[in-house]
């Protein structure tokens, strides 16, 4: 523990050099950070993962959160599209009370069809579409068409947000909302240290082993930037315990949120590994021996502009001075 707390500083220096050299003027186009084709991949291979749908539990709490901020809003939609849907997460927590047919979309065949046998039980009425939401969202749902979508633990994934929410509400028909969930940029922030400190001990350096995450600061700007209105963003925090960093290791790898960023290394020695779960057991650890995982949870709200929502007074319009009120 010692040793790891030592090179703590270098770490620091490290990740300060890594981020200068990974900003980008507001000019340029959109960094290619992930793999999408390792990560449509890694989906697939999550589908027939053995522990599949016992490593359900993260994005099926998340998306009871996301269906509670859709019962906010107090109207019924005849078809919700869901992107990035999985296995069916969303859908799970809805009835016909707020929608009529839920859209699944996902680039992973494999799990988008992953629990058919379980349509027959489900209260909504399923269709399924394959698609990558951040390329092909506009060219599969024509302009004002949609009443709403959502987004449940899939964006993180995503390289150009921006665009891919611009195409989101291009899709929206008028006074249509958009609500999503997302990883945000502490998640998982016990691994991602132990990691870098393991390698920076056994290999003399740091590699990308845990994929870079939104901060939750620009988000209310990147859902005004692609036209948004009445946009709203709150985090919330969601802790697991896992006996090992094994078993978390394994269950990030059965939800298909391995890492997929472009430049990672293919492979870890199995001596680094071993370093960093006990640099995480020393660092992070409970006191019954399990181990702590923050998950940071970005939620979303924006409207596509329409006549019909409220706006802002005019400047100077006011009838009533409040120097009298107060």
């Amino acid at each position: 523990m010692t040793a790891a707390r030592a090179l703590l500083p270098r770490l620091r220096g490290l990740a300060s050099a890594a981020g200068s050299n990974l900003r980008a003027s507001p000019q340029a186009a959109a960094p290619v950070v992930f793999d999408r084709h390792a990560k449509a991949l890694q989906r697939s291979r999550a589908a027939g993962h053995p522990n599949a749908r016992a490593a359900d539990y993260l994005k099926d709490e998340v998306a009871s959160r996301v269906v509670d901020r859709i019962l906010d809003i107090k109207r019924r939609y005849p078809a919700i599209v869901d992107l990035g849907a999985g296995a069916g997460h969303i859908v799970k927590h809805l009835d016909t009370d707020i929608t009529s047919k839920v859209v699944m979309c996902d680039m992973s065949r494999e799990l988008l069809y992953r629990d058919t046998d379980l349509d027959a039980t489900r209260e909504v009425p399923v269709e399924r579409v394959v698609l990558d939401e951040e390329s092909s969202l506009a060219k599969h749902f024509a302009p004002d068409s949609l009443d709403m979508v959502v987004s449940n633990l899939s964006l993180h994934w995503v390289n150009d947000l921006p665009g891919t929410l611009i195409q989101t509400r291009q899709c929206l028909k008028p006074d249509g909302v958009f609500i999503g969930a997302m990883l945000g940029g502490d998640s998982l922030f016990e691994l991602r240290t132990s990691l870098q400190l393991a390698e920076l001990e056994r290999e003399g350096g740091v590699s990308p082993r845990v994929s870079p995450m939104t901060v939750t600061a620009d988000m209310a700007s990147l859902l005004s930037r692609a036209g948004f209105t009445l946009t709203t963003v709150d985090v919330d925090e969601i802790i697991v315990d896992y006996p090992s960093a094994y078993d978390l290791v394994d269950d990030l790898r059965a939800m298909g949120e391995s890492n997929a960023v472009g430049l990672r290394r293919p492979h870890m020695h199995r001596d680094t590994l071993a370093a960093a779960a006990e640099i995480y057991r020393a660092m992070h650890g409970n006191p019954d021996g399990s181990v702590p995982a923050t998950f940071q949870i970005i939620y979303l709200i924006g409207w596509k502009p329409a006549d019909s929502q409220p706006k802002p007074a005019k400047r100077g319009s006011g009838r009533v001075n409040l120097k009298e009120v107060l």
